[in-house]
Order: C-alpha cells, then sequence, then structure tokens
C-alpha cells in the first residue's frame, strides 16, 4: 500500500488552534509519501471553517454527524475515497516519516488498523511533577507502551488510521466525547478477532501541549473524565475487554512510578520525584472515582460523551441514531 491509498482526516474545532492547525497541515506536505486526500472537519465552527478554507487552502467541511469528535471523525469518513483513513488531531503534527510508517503494516491483510505514537510539544516546559506514566492526560504517548512495533488493544485518537472497509461496516464511532477511539477498536477486534491493531512507535505525530493542560487540577479533573469515560466503554463493550490494558497499567506500570519518584526524591535529592509519586497516586484515586461514579450513574456519563443509543446489557452492539 502507498501513500496515495490514504485519506487523512484533520479533526479540529477551536479557532485558539489557528498556528497548529497550519502546522498539522504543512506537516503532511512534507511527507515523504504524497497523500490521495487531506479533508479538514470542523466541529461546530463556521468561522474557523470559512478561515480554513480562505486562507489555508486546504479541503475543509463541517461536521455533519452528531456533535463531537466522534461525529467529526465519522464525516471525514464519509467524505474521504482512500482505502485507508488516518486520523491526526488539529494540534498533532506529523514527522516526515510518518504516512511511510503508517502504511507500511497495511501489506498484511490481517492488520485492521494502525497507529502511532504521540510526542508532548510543551508550549512552556515539562513540570517536574507531571509523571511520563499519565502523559495519555496530554493526549500522548505515556511510559508503558510498546517501544517497538507491536499489536494493541487501541489506537490512539490523535494519530490512527484503519481501513475504510472496516470502518464502514461497524458504521463508525459511536461516541462523541472521550474513547471513542478505544470503543471502536474492541468492538472490530470483536467483530473480527483475527484482525490486527499495530501501534507503531516510528509513526510520531509531536503533539502541542499548552500550559494550561499542565496544571494540577487539570489533571486531576481529566482523570476524573477519563475514568467516566472508560466506565461508558466497559458497558457498550464488556468489563473485561473495556479495562483489560487498565488492569495491566494500574497493577504494574503505576506502582513501579510511584517507587521511581520515590527513589528519585530519597536517594537522587530530587523533590519532584515526591511530586510524581504523589500525582500517580492522585491521579489513579481520581481515574477511579470517575469509573465508580460513572457506574452509578451510567446514562448520564454516556450522555455526557455523546452516547445516543439504548442500554440493554453490557454487551449491546446496536448503533446509535444518526450514526
Amino acid at each position: 500500500m502507498s501513500g496515495t491509498d490514504v485519506s487523512v482526516v484533520v479533526c479540529a474545532h477551536d479557532e485558539r488552534r489557528w498556528r497548529e492547525i497550519g502546522a498539522a497541515l504543512r506537516a503532511l506536505e512534507e511527507q515523504t509519501l504524497p497523500v490521495h486526500e487531506v479533508v479538514v472537519v470542523v466541529d461546530n465552527n463556521e468561522r474557523l471553517l470559512k478561515r480554513i478554507r480562505s486562507e489555508l487552502g486546504a479541503v475543509a467541511i463541517a461536521n455533519s454527524y452528531a456533535p463531537g469528535l466522534g461525529g467529526a471523525r465519522n464525516s471525514g469518513l464519509a467524505a474521504t475515497s482512500g482505502a485507508v483513513v488516518a486520523y491526526l488531531d488539529d494540534d498533532a503534527a506529523a514527522v516526515p516519516g510518518w504516512l511511510a510508517s503508517i502504511t507500511a503494516p497495511y501489506a498484511d491483510p490481517l492488520v485492521a488498523g494502525v497507529g502511532g505514537s504521540a510526542e508532548p510539544a510543551w508550549e512552556t516546559e515539562r513540570p517536574g511533577w507531571f509523571p511520563a506514566e499519565f502523559d495519555w492526560v496530554i493526549g500522548c504517548s505515556y511510559r508503558g507502551l510498546p517501544h517497538t512495533a507491536e499489536e494493541v488493544r487501541n489506537l490512539f485518537g490523535c494519530n490512527m488510521s484503519f481501513r475504510r472497509s472496516l470502518l464502514e461496516e461497524l458504521g463508525g464511532f459511536r461516541l462523541g466525547y472521550g474513547c471513542d477511539e478505544t470503543e471502536f477498536c474492541i468492538r472490530l477486534r470483536q467483530r473480527w478477532p483475527e484482525k490486527k491493531l499495530l501501534y507503531v512507535p516510528a509513526a510520531k505525530v509531536k503533539h502541542y501541549v499548552p500550559a494550561s493542560r499542565t496544571r494540577p487540577r487539570r489533571f486531576l479533573a481529566r482523570c476524573y473524565f477519563e475514568g467516566g469515560s472508560k466506565a461508558v466503554v466497559s458497558r457498550l463493550v464488556g468489563r473485561e475487554q473495556g479495562l483489560a490494558s487498565e488492569l495491566y497499567y494500574t497493577r504494574y506500570v503505576l506502582p513501579a512510578g510511584a517507587r521511581r519518584g520515590l527513589t528519585d526524591f530519597g536517594r537522587h535529592g530530587d523533590p519532584a520525584g515526591l511530586g510524581r509519586a504523589a500525582a500517580i497516586v492522585g491521579g489513579l484515586t481520581s481515574t477511579g472515582l470517575g469509573y465508580l461514579t460513572g457506574r452509578l450513574m451510567i446514562r448520564r456519563a454516556a450522555s455526557r460523551r455523546g452516547w445516543q443509543g439504548s442500554f440493554v446489557s453490557s454487551t449491546h452492539r446496536s448503533e446509535p441514531a444518526g450514526a
């Protein structure tokens, strides 16, 4: 498969990311392989839509599905024609070899999707207390992920691709906000257990991280929301698969990270090490509370994340209205 078989969908919604949107589009022009097409999908922002068309000269469309990121991705699927559809966030700039790394694994017919890594591009600098184990809070690859190409349960939303035929057959994404890619990836593997989802670290994007995302209050709030999203995903696809990766992460990755932080503080005199250990404990606690609250108020949690269907059982598979 070549780059000419890949349609790239860039999802945007916030005009404050104007500089990052331009950088993301320029990065696609600098790929070592030509891209079949690039479409920017703008969610609920007519001013931004017009500005992208007029000032950047890019193909841009409005989200015509349910509001939110999932709907924007479905709009991009409907508006493109490549055999593979790749999704990038508007603040994620692909490195020059990104497209080549994304497309190569599709030579294997069992590969259903390929995703890459996301390296934080800090607006200021990385806070000393911010643990690498929680870089998912800022939409980036976190400590505990594979260092080489490997099969995974789900791909990163800011940097992922799928075969069009599978996206269409499954009806696209079902959640608008939070873990829509996780739910889709699990649903795909439930439908086709023999298919592979590959995480390829070399397919890298640089994900912009504004200073506002590095505040402790925002960190904890994001963890809480993510916990609620996991509750919704678990209800939709089943708890065993919905939490499989999280259980390993909680049992092994986080304790190791906390010990590392305490060691950095006690043995090496790094005061930020104590902050990292505390952040791991606080982040895990906040995520757990979010999950429990989501379980107790599942309909409310699901509605906040754009679910438009109904719950019949933990393995309910019906599509939401408008999908």
